[in-house]
C-alpha cells in the first residue's frame, strides 16, 4: 500500500511532489543515519508507514504556532512541514540532531526553524506558555511528556501526543499530573492501519501551569507526577 492510499484512508491528500520531498528526506535519513544513532526503523516500506505516515495521520490537530519537544530526526514535525503545517520550531536537546534536522531544511528547502535546548529548560525560560500546539513522538511516559509539554503551551492551545495503541492505563495514570500542570485531556483518537495500532492524545490548555513547573534534575522522569488513584 502506498502512503497516498494509506493517507486516503485519513481523508488526507497528498501530492507528487510531497511525496518526492518525504524521499529525499528518507535517504538523508539513512545517510546520517550511518554516521549517527537517528532511527532503528531504516527500510523505505517501514520508514513510509511508521514514521511518515504515522506522523502526517495528526495533521488535522496542527494550526498556529507549533513545537516539536525532543524532535530527534524530525518526527512527526518534518512531515508535517511538508505537507503545508506552518511556523513550526524542532527542538532538541542534542546538537547532532539539530545539525542534521538543518541539513534536511536545507536540502528540502523547508520552511521551520531549529533549537538546541533541554525541554525542561525551555519551559523555564522566553518559551514558556507561547505556543500553540505542542507535540512529541517519544516513548516517554505520558506522566512525563505532560510536564514537558504543557508548561509550553498557552492557553487555549493544545499538545499532542502520539503515542501506542494500548494506553488506557498509562492515560489514567496520567489524568493527575495533567490537572496540576493546566491540561484537560480532550480527546484520544486511537486507530488502526498496516498493522500498527497507535493513538493521538489530544490534550487543551485549561489553566496557566503553576511556576514550579517543570522540575530540573530529571525529575519529570525519575520522579513522575502521579496522585492517588
Amino acid at each position: 500500500m502506498t502512503i497516498s492510499e494509506i493517507l486516503k484512508k485519513f481523508n488526507i491528500a497528498i501530492s507528487a511532489e510531497q511525496i518526492a520531498k518525504l524521499d529525499k528526506y528518507y535517504k538523508l535519513l539513512v545517510e546520517w543515519n550511518e554516521k549517527m544513532n537517528l532511527t532503528a526503523i531504516t527500510d523505505y516500506d517501514e520508514v513510509l508507514v511508521k514514521h511518515f505516515a504515522d506522523s502526517i495521520i495528526g495533521l488535522p490537530y496542527f494550526s498556529g504556532k507549533c513545537l516539536d519537544v525532543g524532535a530527534g530526526a524530525g518526527f512527526p514535525s518534518v512531515p508535517l512541514v511538508i505537507m503545508g503545517v506552518n511556523n513550526f520550531l524542532c527542538a532538541d536537546s542534542l546538537e547532532k540532531r539539530i545539525k542534521f534536522l538543518n541539513e534536511v531544511k536545507n536540502e528540502l528547502q523547508l520552511n521551520f526553524d531549529t533549537l538546541h535546548i533541554r525541554a525542561e529548560d525551555m519551559g523555564k525560560g522566553a518559551y514558556r506558555e507561547s505556543f500553540d500546539t505542542v507535540t512529541a513522538r517519544a516513548v516517554a511516559n505520558t506522566v512525563t511528556l505532560s510536564e514537558y509539554l504543557l508548561p509550553l503551551v498557552k492557553l487555549g492551545g493544545k499538545a499532542v501526543l502520539y503515542k501506542g495503541g494500548d494506553i488506557d492505563e498509562e492515560i489514567s495514570g496520567a489524568r493527575y499530573a495533567i490537572g496540576l500542570l493546566g491540561g484537560k485531556i480532550d480527546k484520544i483518537e486511537k486507530y488502526e492501519f498496516m498493522g500498527l495500532k497507535r493513538s493521538l492524545v489530544i490534550i487543551s490548555k485549561v489553566k496557566p501551569t503553576p511556576n514550579a513547573y517543570p522540575r530540573g534534575g530529571n525529575k519529570p522522569k525519575n520522579q513522575p507526577l502521579l496522585g492517588k488513584k
